[in-house]
């Protein structure tokens, strides 16, 4: 046994391998040995199509039980996963494609003209598979009459896993490679820490081109060797309706405003959940208390990024406290520091850095950002910028990296005001974040427009930005403006522009 995270999963599988791993709503129920064969098949398509260990494949699929199967395939052929939302416009996956030079790109069946198109443009030679959820598709097609059984390729701990593009207040994606051993310290803390039973059974809601759907949900299941229901959406009713077949769900705070909405929300419709997890963005106080006082469950909220899964969490057992995200997990250093880097005391407000086996290696093909990133001892400094009461608790306070958290996505300013600014008639933009009731937060663009503005409307910014930028990223809201508040060195006052137009904005919702 090497140190393929596969065998890892493996030996934590049930005894009867025909109790269900996947179970789709009225679609197909997977079984764990189903779950051996076709990931053994698909990993040996992967290799037909010239994939050897160590190169990337890309992978921009719709959620499904065959998109699961391929993710296992991936790592017993000891190929780098790399996940991409399926709302990336081809101009998006041109960069990540010239990136990380994928030796196989695997997407939807109607989008294969598309991304074959992009692969050329991009000159990486990458072989083009298809995949749909109902498992058609060049790449089940080439595994149909293949081998049941696949021997993992080797695969050492420090070995990459898997590539997550995150990107980068400069525009400039980031991919964060995360290592077989990454991945196993923190499912296997998590699995731990959350006190995983014989008979939990996870309702997944969650996409799985992210972290917390991907490796925080999924991984937590294969490590208890049970089952999950895996809705290929997030839908509140569908949801409610099913809580009483499960007994874990994990959301993001929008999933929670949204059953809120329900009238289905009831003690009697969540009495067989056991645990309400959230995370991917903060959960407003309210959202918790409100939650509380209509089914009599404490969400357990956690804290974590892409760069290393879970950070912190909340307490299985013992006060799960709104407005904070728990403590450092056992395996994981946690400090606040100071702009000097200072290490400072318990009570003061300072940037979160984290250290453990869980953290990501680097950034791909950025040596110098991963330097910057780290400090001399090891730490990675989060960006974020938090504190720690006197209890040991973590409240994340702000973000010191221009980010906007929307739905659970991670929204760049800098990506969306470059596209914006290549728009006739703009001067320059700014992006930012603004309270939602839904999201928690959504983006509001300011632009400056030339003079006469040459017939540039609001509602003609955001309808340029769609199809160009995945939809998610697209602000809900533009003004237009003939200058940009800025301090005395220059900088956009961006906390300006959120107090200026919080009104307008409120008003608009």
């Amino acid at each position: 046994m090497t140190d393929n995270l596969y065998d890892l999963f493996r030996s934590r599988f049930p005894a009867d391998r025909s109790r269900p791993f996947i179970e789709v709503p009225d679609g197909v129920t997977i079984s764990f040995a189903e779950l051996e064969a076709a990931s053994a098949r698909y990993a040996h398509a992967l290799v037909a199509a010239g994939v050897k260990p160590g190169d990337r494949v890309a992978v921009q699929v719709d959620k499904s039980a065959e998109a699961v199967v391929l993710v296992l395939a991936c790592l017993r052929s000891g190929a780098i996963l790399l996940p991409l939302n399926t709302a990336y416009q081809a101009g998006e996956l041109e960069y990540f494609l010239s990136d990380a030079a994928p030796a196989a790109v695997v997407c939807q069946p109607h989008r294969l003209a598309e991304l074959e198109a992009v692969v050329a443009t991009t000159g990486i030679g990458a072989r083009v598979l298809t995949l749909g959820t109902a498992g058609d598709g060049s790449l089940p097609d080439t595994a149909t009459g293949k081998a049941d059984s696949f021997a993992s390729a080797a695969r050492g701990g420090d070995d990459i896993a898997a590539i997550l593009y995150s990107s980068g207040t400069t525009g400039r994606p980031k991919g964060a490679m995360l290592s077989h051993t990454n991945l196993a310290a923190n499912a296997g803390t998590l699995h731990k820490l959350w006190g995983f039973r014989p008979d939990d059974v996870l309702l997944h809601c969650l996409p799985i081109f992210h972290t917390h759907g991907l490796f925080v949900a999924i991984n937590c299941v294969l490590m208890n060797g049970t089952g999950m229901i895996f809705c290929p959406k997030f839908d509140a009713e569908q949801a409610i309706g099913l809580f009483a077949r499960a007994t874990v769900f994990m959301g993001v705070p929008t999933f929670y405003t949204r059953f809120l909405a329900s009238p289905n929300l009831t003690p009697e419709a969540c009495g067989h959940i056991r645990l309400f997890i959230s995370g991917s963005a903060p959960l407003l106080e309210e959202t918790f208390n409100a939650f509380k006082d209509r089914t009599g469950h404490t969400i357990l909220e956690r804290y974590g990024m892409t760069e290393g899964g879970m950070f912190t969490s909340n307490p299985l057992d013992g006060d799960r406290r709104a407005g904070t995200v728990g403590f450092p997990l056992p395996d994981v250093s946690l400090r606040i520091t100071g702009e000097d880097g200072r290490v400072l005391p318990q009570g003061e407000i300072g940037i979160i850095e984290v250290k453990g086996p869980n953290i990501f290696k680097g950034y791909w093909n950025m040596p110098e950002k991963t330097k910057a990133e780290f400090t001399d001892d090891g730490f990675f400094q989060s960006g974020d910028v938090g504190v720690v009461d006197e209890r040991g608790y973590v409240s994340i306070v702000g973000r010191a990296k221009d980010l906007i958290i929307s739905g659970g996505y991670n929204v760049y300013p800098k990506e969306i005001e470059d596209v914006i600014d290549r728009m006739d008639g703009v001067v320059e933009s700014a992006v930012v974040g603004m309270p939602h009731p839904d999201f928690g937060e959504a983006g509001l663009a300011v632009v400056v427009t030339a003079p006469g503005g040459g017939g540039l409307t609001a509602d003609g910014v955001l309808a340029g930005l769609k199809g160009r930028l995945a939809n998610y990223k697209v602000p809900k809201q533009a003004v237009l403006v003939s200058e940009l508040p800025r301090n005395a060195m220059g900088k956009v006052q961006k906390n300006v522009l959120r107090d200026r137009y919080a009104a307008e904005w409120k008003a608009k919702l």
